[in-house]
């Protein structure tokens, strides 16, 4: 029973300790919040005043910005008011003197409406004057020479009429010769042109090939055993070969060039390969043949695209590249064709014409030279026979025909493709001239320009085209050389026949030399 008092005893003083102490922890705890709100709500008002503070000093920077500014653009409208007003003044001050100047303006022409009046007045008085002068005067001619007014200006009009005959005639003729010479002067300044915008490179003729031989052993094997394989090869090619003496090469020979052109290089692939016998030089062949005929046709292409000229038959078209390999007179007929064309469609340009039709027919006026090694009749009818076969126009096969004058030119594009084929074959270089015939033409060219006072010596260069004269400066001046260089070109056109133009250069020069000893 004790123990038990006891126990509850204890309890009872736990519980009661326990509850005392919860009370004074929520006590301290209570002061401790206390404190804490005090200091929140210090903190609260310190920052409160401070905001205030800050929101005051902010709107008096405001209120000072706003005051400056309102003070800056009064200023600025001040002086654009002011500005302003002094514009307006000038203006006012200009609109003034225009006013004064108008005033003294519409004076000055009222008085010269008055003297004009006046003299109009007086102009009407003399006409009337005039008029009965001019009356008494056709009365007076008329009682005189017996004709009326009438019947002498029939008279008048009769001898006017047999005088603007006389005159018309003498003008007609006038003019005939003046536009003759204008029209030949233009002509030739055509055709010079024509002939300085185009040059060409041009190939010597030739009839034979050289093929270069590695050693003159090769000959042995090219023609080898008993002579088989040369002969299968001109059998094949229709070339002549000539072995000779000349050391490590071989001459082909043939009037036919595209033949000439495959054995040149059946032959080259021969000796490149080394393999040489009838079979090997049989295919050889074949594909040198293929080979030609594939340049041939990419040459005519390219030709086609070089000239601009559009939609030529695949035929023609290979037909020109066989006149890569064929000559006239020295000159490749090829280049001939495209300096023509080119030369054709200058001076159609120059006439005010279209230059296709005119290129067209230069570029193709020598197609039948493709032919005429292996067909029967001259180039020109072999030409005209293959355009007409190909649908080309009418005006491109009258221009073949008649290039050379085999038929009269009938239109302007035959006319110029005749004159172009001159200009191409005659210009210096483009065919081979005598050797001699050159010489002297030089020598007489050089000799005009020596026959001239003050000059010290002269040199034919250019081919022929130019002529350099030194002239002695002691003699010869620097006003006196322009009349010189005239003087020379007109005695070169006098005495002189050449193709194309020939240039002066007229120098001047002193020279002072000494010794130092």
């Amino acid at each position: 029973m004790e123990l038990w008092l006891a126990i509850a005893l204890i309890v009872v003083a736990f519980g009661v300790a326990f509850g005392v102490g919860t009370v004074f922890g929520i006590q301290r705890r209570k002061q401790v919040a206390e404190k804490a709100i005090g200091s929140a709500e210090t903190e609260a008002n310190r920052i409160i005043t401070e905001a205030v503070k800050s929101a005051e000093a902010k709107k008096k920077e405001f209120l000072l910005e706003g005051k400056d500014e309102l003070h800056r653009l009064r200023n600025e409208n001040e002086k654009e008011i002011s500005s302003r007003r002094k514009e307006i003044q000038r203006q006012e001050r200009r609109i003034q003197q225009k006013e004064e100047t108008l005033d003294r303006k519409m004076d000055n022409l009222e008085k010269k409406e008055y003297s004009f009046q006046k003299k109009q007045k007086e102009v009407e008085e003399k006409l009337e004057e005039v008029e009965q002068v001019k009356k008494s005067q056709f009365e007076m001619l008329e009682r005189i020479s017996g004709y009326t007014a009438d019947q002498a200006k029939d008279y008048l009009l009769q001898q006017l009429d047999s005088e603007l005959d006389h005159e018309k005639a003498v003008k007609i003729l006038e003019y005939e010769e003046k536009l003759k010479e204008e029209s030949d002067k233009r002509a030739r300044n055509i055709i010079s042109l024509a002939i300085q915008r185009m040059a060409a490179d041009q190939v010597a003729e030739a009839t034979v090939s050289v093929v270069a031989l590695p050693n003159d052993d090769m000959k042995g094997r090219i023609i080898g055993r008993e002579g088989r394989n040369i002969r299968t090869i001109e059998t094949l090619t229709g070339v002549d070969l000539i072995i000779d003496d000349t050391p490590e090469a071989i001459t082909l020979s043939s009037f036919e060039p595209v033949r000439r052109e495959i054995a040149r290089v059946a032959l080259e692939k021969l000796i490149a390969d080394g393999r040489i016998h009838p079979a090997r030089i049989e295919e050889t062949v074949e594909k040198a043949r293929r080979e030609v005929e594939s340049t041939i046709k990419a040459e005519g292409e390219k030709t086609v695209l070089e000239a601009g000229v559009n939609n030529i038959h695949p035929e023609l078209v290979k037909l020109l590249g066989r006149l890569k390999y064929r000559t006239s007179y020295g000159q490749n007929v090829l280049k001939h064709s495209v300096e023509v064309s080119f030369i054709a469609g200058m001076i159609a340009s120059e006439l005010g014409l279209n230059p296709t039709v005119a290129k067209r027919a230069g570029l193709l006026h020598d197609i039948g030279k493709a032919l005429d090694h292996e067909m029967e009749g001259s180039h020109i009818q072999l030409g005209v026979d293959v355009a007409r076969k190909y649908k080309e126009s009418d005006a491109v096969i009258h221009a073949i025909h008649a290039h050379h004058g085999d038929v009269e030119a009938k239109t302007v594009v035959a006319c110029i493709v005749q004159a172009a084929d001159a200009i191409s074959a005659a210009r210096p270089g483009a065919r081979r001239e005598n050797l001699e015939n050159y010489i002297k033409r030089l020598q007489k060219l050089e000799e005009v320009g020596k026959s001239f006072s003050g000059v010290d010596s002269c040199f034919a260069i250019q081919a022929g085209r130019e002529i350099r004269v030194m002239v002695k400066p002691e003699h010869v001046n620097d006003e006196r050389m322009i009349p010189l260089a005239r003087e020379i070109c007109q005695k070169i056109e006098q005495e002189l026949e050449y193709p194309g133009q020939i240039k002066v250069n007229i120098i001047r020069e002193s020279r002072v030399s000494d010794y130092a000893k």
